[in-house]
């Protein structure tokens, strides 16, 4: 067997020459996507022709770009169910526009709610469950052979009604065994640098009451967690560094595995291969972790060798809310962590569930007081979400057995028990929209702590870089108060049965002023170093042209 370093670099030197596609993946290409990268690259190890397709390209482009090739499977990659709407239409499309294909499915909600996808998506004729590398592999021999399809092992499809299951097929022992993810897409870019992401390792070892990924590895055989080996991570990365010019790497684990003194000695080797491969000195990277992991003396390695951000589930900052969400954490040792991290350096980011269905009034308003101490000085932007039941969960099977289940497949909720909660959390979450969802401005300036983290790094010798750092920080420390008074007056007058704080044209109105005010200083800043970072950023950029940072 190749190694993925031969192994990427025959295919970015292959034939041009390209015959009927054997499988189309089809998912969402946000920073990639890994899961249907290393689905792409065991095909294509086999000698099998792949195509990648984002889901959001739409039916008729997506069908479009099939009918010519006809492939033999069309395999869609799907992780919530929220999206299985969206992705149906598609199917529907492509069915009725004569695509003919063996239609399969995988992901975390149809590996665990396999019943409740197939019901719903009647297109599919197989549901891949669990790790689909070797299935997939598997079930295009079969069908390319003209062989039964219905045995393969780790599939799940209907016959005459009635939902049959195969033998599960095991979790991949040796993730080294597999050839590095297929990446047919341009590299994000943040700052101009290039971005990509990558795994270290597969599962998670906790068994937070609300997350699917835990129920995914522990239903299939094998062992819940496998981490690769630092050499090939490094591998992987001096590819990507070299062929693609990536400055800045994302690593997509679960929980990045540094648990005990396993995990200790492997990030050391990582560390040390680093610093050896010349990494450390010209990339950054980020991670995924628990708060309990975070240690001054082993964080200050990580951020040495070019750590520069950790996301932390952090969630509630209730103990009674971490407890029904079973994250195994105190509010303490989050605090802990956030205050570790400041200390080093390192930028903090998390997830936060200001609702859950142990929510009271006083503990909405406690959440906000954690997220005051924890960025309240503005070192990131508050963000929050409401935490939903999501098939497969365990707290799902608890709140329909407590009769609190609302919604439906798609769109799965459920009742607070104080029933007033459910019209404050519809209407704060319509007047916020402009503050925290996706474009809003958290979401923007949590992306430009982001963008000059990395150029402080990547190119030191930025001019205005502190002083941008320092208006940057009184911004987002502003919009940060301001928002979480607005949290705490509204939920106070709320449950008084007074709904005049929520106003959502004045929110409006301060967000768009924000961003502007945000826009401008950006802007400036990289104006002012536009020729520093088109240099720093060509040295390394083997790959094609350099793109310069946007300018807006």
């Amino acid at each position: 067997m190749s190694s993925g370093l031969e192994y990427h670099s025959a295919l970015d030197s292959g034939s041009t020459t390209r015959g009927p596609a054997d499988v189309a993946l089809i998912g969402y290409q946000d920073q990639g996507n890994l899961g249907m990268g290393y689905l792409a690259a065991v095909l294509q190890r086999q000698g099998r022709e792949v195509e990648m397709i984002d889901v959001r390209d739409g039916p008729e482009a997506i069908a479009a770009r099939l009918l010519s090739r006809q492939p033999l499977v069309v395999g869609f990659s799907l992780i919530f169910q929220c999206f299985l709407p969206q992705f149906r239409r598609v199917a529907t499309h492509l069915r009725s526009v004569g695509i003919t294909s063996h239609y399969t499915i995988g992901g975390h909600f149809p590996s665990l709610c396999y019943d409740e996808c197939l019901a719903n998506f009647p297109e599919i004729d197989s549901v891949v469950r669990y790790e689909g590398e070797e299935t997939l592999i598997d079930l295009v021999d079969r069908l390319s052979a003209g062989r039964d399809w219905r045995g393969a092992p780790g599939i799940v499809y209907m016959r005459d009604g009635e939902v049959v299951e195969t033998e599960p097929r095991a979790l991949v022992q040796d993730l080294d065994s597999l050839p590095f993810p297929y990446r047919p897409f341009e590299p994000e870019t943040i700052g101009g640098f290039p971005t990509l992401p990558l795994l270290a390792s597969r599962g998670c070892i906790r068994r937070c009451s609300f997350c699917s990924i835990h129920t995914f590895y522990r239903t299939a055989p094998g062992k819940v967690v496998r981490v690769r080996k630092p050499e090939k991570i490094v591998e992987e990365m001096l590819y990507l560094h070299r062929h693609h010019g990536v400055r800045v790497f994302l690593f997509q684990d679960d929980d990045f595995p540094l648990w005990g003194p396993a995990g200790r000695r492997w990030a050391d080797e990582l560390v040390g291969r680093m610093h050896d491969s010349g990494l450390a000195d010209r990339t950054v990277w980020k991670i995924s972790c628990r708060g309990e992991y975070v240690e001054l003396d082993l964080f200050t390695k990580l951020r040495d060798s070019g750590l520069f951000l950790v996301y932390m589930g952090i969630e509630s900052g209730d103990e009674e809310g971490l407890k029904v969400l079973n994250k195994e954490m105190t509010v303490e040792q989050n605090l802990q962590a956030v205050a570790r991290l400041k200390q080093l350096g390192i930028l903090v980011s998390y997830g936060f569930m200001l609702f859950d269905p142990s929510s009271t009034w006083e503990s909405v308003r406690r959440n906000v007081g954690f997220l005051r101490q924890i960025v309240g000085d503005g070192c990131a932007a508050a963000t929050f979400s409401r935490m939903l039941p999501y098939g497969g969960t365990p707290i799902r099977d608890r709140l329909r057995q407590e009769g609190r289940l609302r919604g439906d497949l798609t769109h799965p909720d459920y009742e607070f028990l104080d029933l007033r909660l459910n019209e404050y959390h519809r209407l704060l979450s319509q007047t916020v929209r402009p503050w925290i969802h996706r474009q809003g401005l958290s979401y923007e300036l949590n992306y430009a702590w982001d963008e000059v983290e990395s150029i402080k790094r990547l190119a030191p010798t930025a001019q205005g870089t502190e002083n941008y750092r320092f208006w940057l920080r009184s911004l987002t420390a502003e919009s940060n108060e301001r928002l979480f008074r607005l949290v705490e007056e509204s939920s106070l007058a709320f449950e008084n049965g007074d709904e005049s704080k929520l106003d959502a044209v004045a929110v409006r109105e301060y967000c768009e002023e924000g961003r502007t005010r945000l826009l401008a200083m950006r802007n400036a800043f990289i104006k002012r170093n536009i020729d520093l970072l088109m240099d720093t950023i060509s040295r390394d950029c083997a790959s094609g042209p350099v793109m310069a940072p946007q300018i807006h």
